[in-house]
């Protein structure tokens, strides 16, 4: 049997936990979602969220050690995220990884998110050429990168205010078409046409991104016309961020030369975003590097599959928890 790194996520508001070997084949995962618990806040209430992890994580280890047929003794490593994210959500992880890691002889890394989404697009045996523009776009980021190798990170630009996905969101909630925010923006918009003209921030600024002002075009907007077509709103929405994200993308293919553009993060399960992006690597002769869209939201096989780079270059991170961690810290 080959090793297995077991992956442990809790940033935000979903326990997840998988295992997963070198060649990115999961074999087993378990996401427990907090979805129930902060509908009736709007977003994620960070305490009932580390409160929520304490209950779910072991009993969701424990799971999926049992639906792969593993014990500690076939594991490599244990990787667990130490940021960015909530402190209290990270911490629950952590502990639990280095109780592990203790108690099994089995040595624990301390893994960037950030850098987990960006290897989700090795999942399931997918390829990434480098060097690579990345570009990840979640509920919590909004970034775009440039990738000499899998190791080798130099972040081009980051959103100024609100991630695209927390746009999403926010939109989502001023639609009244609920929570999780994306899926229900994209299907609305897939009803819709994009008639209203809405504003592009920054589009054709370098690499930095904003979208607090869109955010604010469609709630005035729906204010001055309540009776406006939520499913046009939506195509409207939609077409703005997808110029937006096409534009940096297109800026970074001509800048950088790569030979792939890889899209990750929660909104890279978007239909309208991958449709945008293969119509722009078309035109530009390099290969499009997509996570299956079941690893596009926050998972723990990304976070186990990060973990390889790691163990294979005998880096060993720590399991401090940092909230802010930067792209560009191993």
């Amino acid at each position: 049997m080959s090793k297995l790194i077991l992956g442990i996520e809790t940033s935000c508001d979903d326990t997840s936990v998988a295992l997963v070997d070198r060649s990115g084949a999961v074999a087993a995962i378990k996401t427990v979602s907090q979805y129930d618990i902060h509908e009736a806040f709007g977003g994620v209430y960070p305490e009932l969220a580390s409160r929520a992890h304490l209950h779910a994580i072991l009993p969701t280890i424990q799971t999926v050690m049992t639906d792969a047929a593993t014990t500690h003794s076939d594991l490599e490593a244990i990787a667990v995220t130490r940021g960015p994210g909530l402190i209290g959500s990270l911490l629950v992880g952590l502990s639990t990884a280095e109780a592990l890691s203790m108690g099994w002889g089995v040595p624990a890394y301390g893994i960037n998110h950030l850098r987990g989404h960006i290897r989700s697009a090795a999942l399931e045996g997918g390829i990434t050429e480098f060097p690579a523009v990345v570009m990840l776009v979640s509920g919590g980021h909004t970034l775009i990168a440039f990738l000499e190798n899998e190791w080798s990170y130099r972040l081009l630009g980051t959103t100024r205010d609100d991630s695209v996905g927390e746009c999403y969101d926010k939109v989502a909630r001023t639609l009244g078409l609920g929570m999780p925010g994306g899926p229900a923006i994209d299907r609305a918009a897939a009803r819709g046409t994009p008639v209203l003209r809405l504003p592009r921030p920054m589009k054709n600024d370098a690499y930095e991104f904003s979208f607090s002002g869109l955010k604010s075009s469609v709630a005035r907007h729906v204010e001055t016309h309540p009776d406006v077509s939520v499913d046009d709103m939506s195509a409207s929405f939609v077409a703005a961020c997808m110029d937006v994200l096409a534009a940096k993308a297109e800026r970074a293919l001509k800048e950088c030369a790569p030979k792939s553009l890889v899209i990750v993060g929660g909104v890279a399960a978007s239909a309208q975003l991958r449709e945008t992006m293969s119509a722009l690597v078309e035109r530009y002769g390099v290969t499009l590097s997509l996570p299956p869209v079941k690893w596009a939201t926050d998972n723990a096989a990304m976070i186990a599959m990060a973990a390889w780079d790691y163990v294979e270059r005998g880096v060993q991170p720590d399991l401090m928890p940092k909230p802010n961690l930067s792209l560009e810290t191993p």
